[in-house]
């Protein structure tokens, strides 16, 4: 297994090395300049947007009930972004940075900018081209535009919904969560996957609404408590943050020699760990996002679509940045402990009783990614078999968590990069070929 696992992850830095940085660097380069560096030039417009549809959601309601189809713009964005804001920008971008060295967090940046305009133009697309259901909701995503792209490749849409079922079950997600609580709490794993995947059916049975609901409440006290620990962090070892940015950049270019037992890394090594943990933390070109926020009562896609520039703003700029800085500056990085535990350790230095608050920060922040990635990955299914395709995939799903609990957690996120390396392949090409749909603009608000 750890011969495969060595195979794999080789695989992974030449998929995310070269198709990675291709893709991203440069289909993200092409739409900024025709979107006129929309995410420069209407940042402040899509902040004043998120602000202003949460406003209208904290109104009194209305005494006429709005029927239309799907569900709130605001619940619809907090259910994507919640696949987003999670374990990944602590765990996954820790582990990047214990493989790739802290030069990584230059390519998180430059992904994390890129990635705007390329999420602002799937959601765009899958709303633009989503379909009525039948069921007061939409169908959306890369399957019903991917046909728009390539009409003379029909099997596109059933190869890009086969890699999302595989990458809705978030193995990884599930397998930290379940280490965390054996490990800080001496649970019985068999109970505690059996608890969790109870959970993960009662998540999914209210749909995008109910997992809305529970990421609205749960994301804007994550990023909260975790950004001011990491600032008090911070402030407590205000004198080495200059020494610490010098590492951060000298090393973003040349990789880093070994530190101890830890294997050194090459600058492709270092390229490629940033490319895929900024593109896993913010599902950058995956297609999770459209199928997710094609569910909205949008008035407009740029509506919707412009909420997401935010969201990776929140996702990247802030959360990963703060998870990067804080192992970096205490050191952890080069502790040879997995990047499940670096996070913990980093604040236990300066916090009591994080052997008792990181289970349950991981729990909360894991929920809210699993329920998103699973109901996308069993919209997927659907789409391949509408009659059969939700069950096989409810079995195959509970299965794999299961099973790839009980191997070492790397094994698991490096099968969902390269998943996700192969739908970013098929995906983002699509949105540059369909370009010429998409408005980008986003309404002023005051």
């Amino acid at each position: 297994m750890e011969q495969l696992f060595l195979q794999l992850e080789a695989f992974n830095a030449l998929l995310w090395g070269y198709g990675g940085v291709f893709c991203i660097a440069v289909f993200g380069i092409l739409l900024s300049i025709q979107s006129k560096w929309m995410q420069i030039r209407k940042f402040k417009d899509t902040a004043l947007l998120f602000w202003d549809t949460l406003l209208q959601a904290t109104r009194p309601k209305s005494a006429v009930v709005d029927t239309s189809p799907g569900t709130s713009p605001l619940k619809a964005f907090f259910a994507s972004v919640g696949g987003c804001i999670g374990i990944g920008n602590l765990v996954t971008i820790s582990i990047a940075i214990k493989i790739g060295g802290p030069g990584a967090l230059v390519w998180i940046w430059l992904v994390a900018f890129l990635a705007m305009i390329l999420k602002y133009a799937e959601i765009y697309l899958g709303i633009k081209f989503r379909v009525p259901n039948g069921k007061n909701s939409y169908n959306g995503g890369p399957m019903y535009f991917l046909g728009k792209a390539f009409p003379k490749f029909p099997a596109l849409p059933f190869i890009m919904a086969f890699f999302l079922c595989i990458y809705g079950v978030e193995i990884f997600v599930f397998s930290v969560i379940k280490d965390t609580l054996v490990h800080n709490w001496s649970l019985p794993p068999l109970a505690v996957m059996v608890g969790l995947i109870g959970l993960i059916v009662l998540g999914l049975s209210g749909g995008v609404r109910r997992m809305g609901t529970i990421s609205g409440l749960l994301i804007p006290l994550f990023v909260s408590i975790f950004c001011l620990m990491t600032t008090w962090v911070l402030i407590e070892n205000i004198t080495q943050i200059p020494a610490m940015f010098g590492l951060i950049f000298r090393s973003a270019f040349s990789g880093h020699a070994a530190v101890g037992g830890f294997v050194g890394s090459t600058f492709l090594i270092v390229l490629a760990k940033g490319f895929s943990a900024a593109a896993y933390s913010g599902d950058v070109g995956i297609g999770y996002a459209s199928i997710i926020q094609s569910e909205a009562r949008a008035k407009s896609p740029q509506d919707q679509a412009g909420l997401s520039i935010f969201g990776i703003f929140v996702d990247t700029f802030i959360v990963c940045t703060a998870t990067v800085l804080l192992v970096v500056i205490t050191g952890v990085w080069k502790e040879p402990i997995g990047g499940e535990m670096m996070v913990q350790m980093a604040l236990s230095q300066y916090f009591p009783y994080m052997e008792y608050f990181m289970p349950v920060f991981l729990f909360t922040l894991g929920y809210t990614t699993i329920l998103p990635y699973f109901f996308a990955g069993m919209k997927a299914a659907q789409f391949m078999s509408p009659t059969y395709g939700g069950r096989i995939y409810a079995c195959y799903g509970f299965i794999a968590f299961v099973v790839f609990s009980f191997y070492d957690n790397r094994f698991a996120l490096t099968i969902m990069n390269i998943a996700g390396g192969m739908l970013m392949l098929i995906n983002i090409p699509a949105l540059y070929k369909l370009r010429h749909h998409i408005v980008f603009s986003v309404p002023k608000k005051n």
